[in-house]
């Protein structure tokens, strides 16, 4: 399961992790909002999510808090890419320039990128508002006995992929 801020390349990361695994990835933003930006039901949602939850692996990427606690419970393992503010919010604008008129792979058809004064700020505050909370869940889901990584710069992930991956086959 990978979680942070938008922007922090969890969909990106998401794909490496995948093929370094061989797993399969299911971009949460891909399956939550439906073409034209129509958000799936609750119940759907839910349905969906424990569908995916019941295979014998997966990498989930997206943060989507009211499903986080049942997510954490399923996964072996949480990956929390807790970049700076100014990091993530690079990466929102430049994702908004590089997918302009058109979807993103890690999004549903139909569901153009876009960037909204909303979005923007969520990012901004994010590293202040919600991860000091996202933190301390982190902890209470290591006493439970899962595996939390903690990355607070792209140079760690990038490390953990290309040593502890791929040349340590853990």
């Amino acid at each position: 399961m990978i979680i942070g801020n938008g922007g922090a390349g969890k969909s990106t990361f998401a794909r490496k992790l995948g093929k370094a695994l061989a797993k399969k990835v299911y971009h949460l933003d891909a399956l939550y909002w439906k073409p034209g930006w129509e958000t799936t039901e609750k119940d759907e949602w839910k349905v969906l999510l424990t569908e995916i939850m019941a295979k014998d692996s997966w990498i989930m990427d997206g943060n989507y808090g009211s499903t986080i606690e049942m997510r954490a419970s399923a996964a072996d393992t949480i990956i929390f890419l807790d970049y700076s503010t100014a990091r993530c919010l690079y990466g929102i604008f430049k994702r908004r320039i590089m997918y302009h008129g058109k979807s993103r792979p890690d999004m549903n058809e139909g569901c153009e990128e876009k960037l909204d004064w909303t979005f923007i700020k969520w990012v901004a505050k994010y590293k202040r508002k919600k991860a000091p909370g996202i933190i301390a869940f982190l902890d209470e889901m290591k006493t439970s006995g899962k595996k939390v990584y903690h990355f607070t710069n792209p140079r760690n992930t990038e490390h953990f992929i290309n040593e502890t991956l791929i040349k340590g086959g853990s």
